[in-house]
């Protein structure tokens, strides 16, 4: 059986590190707060004192952190993961990041002869804890053959997008997608209720037709309950689209929607909402819909 490691256990990777224990593999974890591991320590998982640690011991392992500056830290720092990286190593990054910072951590490890799969994933807290996630994976095809089995235990939807950094690429535009969908979900329940319509019907109605979406049938009913707990944070979502503007500047391109959406985030972000869910969009449009009279 391989031996898998995982670092990164928040709202996401916790029960993704659980479904990958429930299957069986060996599971050497790491975390900034160890509290956050008792339970899949208690379960059986191998507490490691740092990165270097879990891939000292771990044939595959997979991270998932916020931010650029975790990524790298955790892959690149005296620790971390490449200082203790072994020959035939695969590494799977399943944070969403810059697609030129997972070429660099590759070319760092395969000098260890080990190699990076980028594999960000969407389908939020609810498809972590279902095992439903999406998968966006690249790298070499013959390391995506040999942990997919592993991604299996976590999503559904698994895909080989091509060499290393697409798996990012394609998650920013899953990411530009979901900005547009999300102000669209917004707008039309701010709109129902000013008109007076049962919300929970009327997005029960029009998720059957055309206007029908994951955000619309997971994050809506959210928001009609005056849930905007994080299935996914705002803050993470600001640092996804900020990476997709510059990677569509570096291309040439303009994406106006997408910066108008990021604004709206970076106003709520400054007023305190920066940790709520990202459903939590509908407090801008709700006083930008004020605003207009």
């Amino acid at each position: 059986m391989i031996k898998v490691g995982f670092i990164g256990l928040g709202v996401m990777g916790s029960p993704m590190a659980g479904h990958i224990l429930e299957n069986g593999y060996p599971l050497y974890i790491n975390t900034r707060t160890r509290e956050k591991a008792e339970a899949l320590i208690e379960k059986g998982a191998i507490w490691c004192r740092n990165a270097k640690e879990v891939a000292e011991n771990a044939d595959c392992v997979i991270t998932i952190v916020g931010f650029p500056k975790d990524v790298e830290k955790v892959y690149l720092s005296e620790d971390g993961l490449a200082e203790g990286a072994k020959d035939g190593s695969i590494f799977i990054d399943m944070s969403t990041t810059e697609p030129s910072l997972e070429i660099a951590i590759n070319k760092e490890l395969k000098k260890k002869g080990a190699h990076l799969v980028d594999a960000p994933v969407s389908g939020g807290d609810v498809g972590a804890r279902n095992g439903t996630l999406s998968i966006m994976a690249g790298g070499r095809r013959e390391d995506f053959d040999k942990i997919l089995p592993i991604l299996s235990t976590m999503g559904k939807n698994i895909v080989y997008t091509g060499e290393i950094g697409s798996g990012q690429h394609t998650k920013m535009a899953n990411q530009i997608v979901i900005a547009g969908t999300m102000i669209g979900v917004s707008e039309a329940l701010v709109y129902g209720k000013k008109a007076g319509l049962d919300l929970d019907t009327m997005v029960s109605t029009i998720a059957k037709g055309a206007a029908g979406c994951w955000t619309l049938d997971n994050l809506a009913p959210r928001v009609i309950k005056g849930d905007f707990d994080p299935g996914f944070m705002i803050d993470h979502f600001i640092k996804d689209m900020k990476i997709a503007i510059y990677e569509s500047r570096a291309m040439g391109l303009n994406l106006p929607g997408l910066r108008l959406v990021e604004d709206l985030y970076e106003k709520l972000s400054e007023e305190g909402y920066g940790r709520n869910g990202t459903q939590a969009l509908v407090k801008a449009i709700e006083e930008l819909a004020k605003d207009k009279g």
